[in-house]
């Protein structure tokens, strides 16, 4: 398994422009993460102007697909986003 960044840059007013989409927003990432595809994820606070998502899967098509269904992406709430491969070097996630 492979781990993945997923950064998200949102636009101003977020926390009011995101809220008819955040339910089924936070449905796609619940089911990434009851998958254990997604392992954690959440808005930047202070100010809440992008997220982070962190992957661990088989191949970037995962996070890929993530952003494709995503209602934030396809209504214009995220200006911006990258999928970095991660390599963790410590933490609990290390596999040894």
């Amino acid at each position: 398994m492979n781990w993945y960044v997923l950064l998200y840059d949102y636009v101003a007013n977020v926390e009011e422009l995101r809220t008819p989409f955040r339910e089924k927003h936070l449905e796609l990432v619940n089911r990434h993460a009851s998958k254990g595809q997604i392992t954690q994820a959440g808005a930047w606070k202070n100010p809440v102007d992008g997220a982070a998502f962190i992957f661990k899967c088989a191949d970037r098509t995962i996070p890929e697909s993530f952003v494709q269904a995503d209602p934030y992406v396809e209504n214009g709430i995220v200006t911006a986003w990258e999928i970095k491969e991660w390599t963790v070097v410590a933490g609990s996630t290390v596999e040894k």
